[in-house]
């Protein structure tokens, strides 16, 4: 390839077309593609690659390549994450351009189906003191390595990238604020009119069951259990519904263990959630909390024989409590797990360590209750 120097006015043309393509209509993966194309042909590289990290700023949640076949790209494998001379630069994000990349000391190697590759240029993408991403360009046409022109060239279309990549996470952040908002409002009607209809609901029924025959009355209190379902129930979605799609929160983790521990158990539990978890469970109280659910729903996979089982976590300003019941063989006396097998004195172990109880027996008719408590304060 010629050399072309950034001064001349058909790059420097280039360069502001490549950054009006920030106000364009394109989306976001379509203005990286074309900066990531701007950049091998204005430097003249074989091949580039477009990293974009994610929102840690650790590892590489997108990867965008250019020059490869579609053949290579199946034998390549999984894109990169951030190793090597890639991870390198994540650390350390500032211009690196290598003659050849193999001799680099944090070289990683090339997967097994990777084309050779020497002259390397790698350019942050940024914006002010903000990471995004970086831009990797290798094996320059005509030339052994990249020139300090390529790599202003490439800084410039890193920075119009970067600026491309902040906007559209703005416009998401708008976006999800706008929901946030729809949320939190239908969160407040559920709870300011649909809660306190079934309570109201609840006690009349309850009023009502006292001056009736007692075959009707166990009727009616069944009908006031099902209506206190109900309420939790409602109660939980008032709570998701003030999350929306926040950060994942201990909600999501514990819905999330209990779905992977599907094949375990044999069945998905039903979970509800009563109390604004996500703002009240301390970090420390969440890592004992998760793991006393995966415990738990391991023991009732392997020991209880059950068909069906719940999780119950309910949490106000003085304790967090976990309830977990299933339908199995029971336990045949209650116990304060002081001993025995199942795991018991190690779910005992990580209450008594926050100030707690743990208690485990028979529920009522068949199977086994287990109940976790522990107070907020600790």
């Amino acid at each position: 390839m010629p050399f072309h120097s950034i001064e001349e006015p058909s790059i420097l043309k280039r360069l502001l077309e490549a950054t009006l393509l920030i106000e364009s209509n394109l989306e976001l993966p379509e203005v990286l593609r074309r900066v990531l194309e701007e950049a091998c042909s204005m430097t003249g590289a074989r091949y580039g690659a477009l990293g974009v990290l994610d929102e840690d700023k650790r590892t590489l949640a997108e990867f965008l390549t250019l020059g490869l076949s579609a053949e290579q790209e199946r034998a390549i494998g999984p894109r990169p994450t951030g190793r090597g001379v890639l991870g390198l630069l994540i650390a350390e994000p500032e211009a690196l351009r290598l003659r050849d990349i193999s001799g680099h000391s944090a070289r990683a190697g090339f997967p097994a189906g990777h084309p050779p590759m020497a002259s390397f240029l790698g350019v942050p993408i940024k914006v002010r003191d903000e990471i995004y991403g970086n831009l990797y360009l290798t094996e320059k046409d005509g030339s052994a390595e990249f020139t300090e022109d390529d790599v202003a060239v490439t800084g410039a279309l890193a920075l119009a990238a970067g600026i491309a990549i902040e906007n559209a996470r703005l416009h998401e952040r708008v976006r999800r604020s706008a929901v946030f908002e729809d949320r939190d409002r239908m969160a407040r009607d559920l709870h300011d009119t649909v809660i306190q209809r079934l309570f109201g609901l609840g006690l009349t029924l309850q009023g009502m069951a006292a001056r009736l025959p007692a075959s009707a009355a166990s009727q009616l209190e069944d009908l006031v259990s099902e209506l206190d379902e109900v309420i939790a129930q409602v109660r939980s979605t008032i709570y998701e519904l003030g999350m929306g799609d926040r950060s994942r929160g201990v909600r999501d983790d514990i819905l999330a263990i209990v779905s992977e521990l599907r094949d375990v158990v044999g069945f998905e539990a039903p979970v509800t959630f009563d109390g604004a978890l996500d703002t009240l469970v301390t970090p420390q109280l969440r890592e004992q909390l998760l793991a006393i659910v995966r415990e738990a729903l391991t023991n009732v996979g392997k020991h209880a024989h059950a068909t069906r089982a719940s999780v119950q976590v309910d949490v106000d300003e003085n304790y967090c409590r976990l309830i977990i019941s299933d339908n199995g063989v029971g336990m045949g006396v209650p116990s304060s797990a002081t001993g025995g097998g199942l795991g018991l004195p190690n779910l005992r172990r990580r209450a008594e360590k926050l100030g707690g109880t743990f208690v485990v027996g028979d529920a009522p008719g068949r199977g086994t209750v287990l109940m976790w408590q522990v107070p907020l304060g600790r």
